[in-house]
Formats: C-alpha cells, sequence, structure tokens
C-alpha cells in the first residue's frame, strides 16, 4: 500500500493557535515601560522625572501667581515699545477752503452770490443766504431785473443757487472749526463756468465751479 498522510488537516481554531503572538502596544501618549528593553526603561523613567518636575514648578508658579521669566520680558518690552512711540503734534493752520464741482447753478448767478457772500463772517453769510431762500432778502445783480428793496437797483432769489452755496458753507465751518480757526472770514469766493450737458431734448445744462476759503480774523490792536 501506498504511503498515507498521518498529518491531521488544520482548522481555522487550530491555526490561529499555532500563529505568532505579536505583543499588543499600548495607546496614547503613555510609555510602555514594562515591555521597553533594559537599556530603554531607565531612559524612559528619567524622561517621566524631568516632565514630573516641570509640571510641579508650573503648578507652584500659578499657586503663588509669579510669572515667567518671558512673560516678564515681554511686559518690559511693550512697555518700552510705548515709551519709544512720537507724539504727532496737531499743526494749527490759519485758513481752509471747500471746493464744488459743476454744481447745478448759473455762472452769472453763482459770481453774484460770491460778491454778495464776500468778507463776511461763515455764520453771517449762511443766515442771509437763508432769507433768500425765503424770499425775504434779494441778492444784487445786474441786467433786467426788477428793482429791490435795500441798498441795491436791481436784484433777484436764486432759490436753488442759494441752497447750494449754503451746502458749502456748512461744511466750510467744519472744517475750519476742526483747524481750531477762531472767527473765520470768507476770503476767497471764486465761480468758474463747468462742463456742459444735454438733456434728452437737446437743451444745455448749465454747471459751475465753486470755491470758497476762509481764513481767521487778524485781531485789531488797540492803541
Amino acid at each position: 500500500m501506498a504511503g498515507t498522510n498521518t498529518e491531521k488537516p488544520t482548522g481555522k481554531t487550530e491555526q490561529k493557535k499555532q500563529a505568532i503572538k505579536v505583543p499588543k502596544q499600548n495607546k496614547g501618549n503613555k510609555k510602555a515601560i514594562t515591555k521597553a528593553p533594559v537599556q530603554k526603561r531607565e531612559e524612559i523613567i528619567e524622561e517621566n522625572k524631568i516632565e514630573t518636575k516641570v509640571e510641579e514648578n508650573k503648578t507652584e508658579i500659578e499657586s503663588k501667581g509669579e510669572k515667567s521669566e518671558v512673560e516678564t520680558k515681554i511686559e518690559e518690552n511693550k512697555t518700552e515699545v510705548k515709551k519709544e512711540k512720537i507724539e504727532f503734534k496737531k499743526v494749527k493752520r490759519n485758513e481752509t477752503s471747500v471746493v464744488g464741482e459743476n454744481l447745478p447753478v448759473s455762472t452769472k448767478v453763482g459770481i453774484a452770490i460770491c460778491k454778495f457772500i464776500s468778507q463776511k463772517n461763515i455764520d453771517k453769510a449762511i443766515e442771509e443766504l437763508e432769507q433768500v431762500i425765503r424770499l425775504k432778502k434779494a441778492i444784487p445783480m445786474k441786467g433786467e431785473y426788477s428793482h429791490r428793496k435795500g441798498k441795491m437797483m436791481s436784484g433777484k432769489y436764486p432759490v436753488r443757487a442759494a441752497k447750494e452755496f449754503v451746502i458749502l458753507l456748512k461744511s466750510l465751518k467744519s472744517n475750519a472749526i476742526q483747524h481750531d480757526i477762531e472767527n473765520p472770514i470768507i476770503t476767497e469766493a471764486i465761480a468758474n463756468k463747468g462742463s456742459t450737458g444735454y438733456t434728452s431734448g437737446g437743451k444745455t445744462k448749465k454747471r459751475t465751479h465753486i470755491k470758497i476759503g476762509c481764513k481767521q480774523k487778524a485781531k485789531e490792536n488797540k492803541k
């Protein structure tokens, strides 16, 4: 008879038993001291001792309320930077101006209003233009206009142009307050022709560039 196999067929359970067992690694940041070799065990133990000492020092500092050397150095640097900061002094100005471009104002009317408000205080000019808007005061203008009451021959009530000038004068007043200008007087008022615009019907739109400037009133020397 031919030779027969005396070996028994191995199943899954027997294969698992015969498999080489590999030691499991510990999960997490904890170091396995028991399964490490003898030479490495001593190094791991020393590292753990150092970490414990560092943690103890931190707890002592927090309990005492003391600050670390790094934190103290950072605070010292911050104080030095604050001391080194340069204080910028505000430059006082004696004059300021405001400009309006392509305003919906006739150039002829703009020139007349500029003459009307020149050499006047800003508050007084605003009050008089508000009277023009209420049709209580007229602006002197040359041309075929009817005579008005007051020191003038002929005059007009340009309400729309007066409103635009009031807006400019209010912004000029705010600029004067910002630059600490006391008793500002209008010394410059110029009106120039702006760019022409056209409507759908072919009519032209009147546009004017206006510049108004003011200066601080000079103090009178009393003898």
